[in-house]
């Protein structure tokens, strides 16, 4: 895997992230009908909160993001994107992996939308998210605390 690390979001971030949601989403918004240049940045413009957002580092250089918002009954993870050719090297799995022990300890559950045949549901599913609702864009997931998971 490649050296990698996360650091806290600043607003200075805010651009290129709104860049990297735009590559990452494209392929996915297109097949769905819905890809805007403008609105698929501005979205992200939009919901941007350096506070519970962190930027993914490869060599000290801007790769990824994820945000974490705290919400009334657990947690919603957000703007997860991670360059493409760095997807498939193990850094999203591990990202994922240290925010969902996090949410773990705490007892929270985590809730997430991604959209409709994106590669990416597999990945969440593999750490134990399943389908809430659905409709012809997005797919909402959630995932009970592993505590909770073992005590039911």
């Amino acid at each position: 895997m490649v050296d990698w690390e996360t650091r806290p979001a600043s607003a200075a971030d805010v651009e290129a992230a709104a860049e990297l949601r735009a590559v990452v989403l494209r392929e996915d918004l297109e097949r769905l009908g819905r890809y805007d240049e403008r609105r698929v940045r501005q979205r992200l413009r939009d919901g941007f909160a350096p506070a519970h957002t962190r930027v993914i580092e490869v060599a000290g250089e801007f790769a990824g993001c994820v945000a974490l918002r705290p919400a009334e009954d657990g947690h919603w993870l957000e703007h997860f994107y991670l360059a493409p050719h760095l997807q498939g090297s193990g850094i999203g799995t591990a990202v994922l992996r240290g925010l969902l022990e996090r949410c773990d300890r705490e007892g929270a559950t985590v809730r997430l939308n991604v959209l409709q045949g994106s590669p990416a549901r597999r990945l969440y599913e593999r750490h134990g998210f399943t389908l809430e609702a659905e409709d012809p864009v997005d797919v909402f997931m959630v995932r009970a605390p592993a505590s909770a998971v073992r005590d039911a």
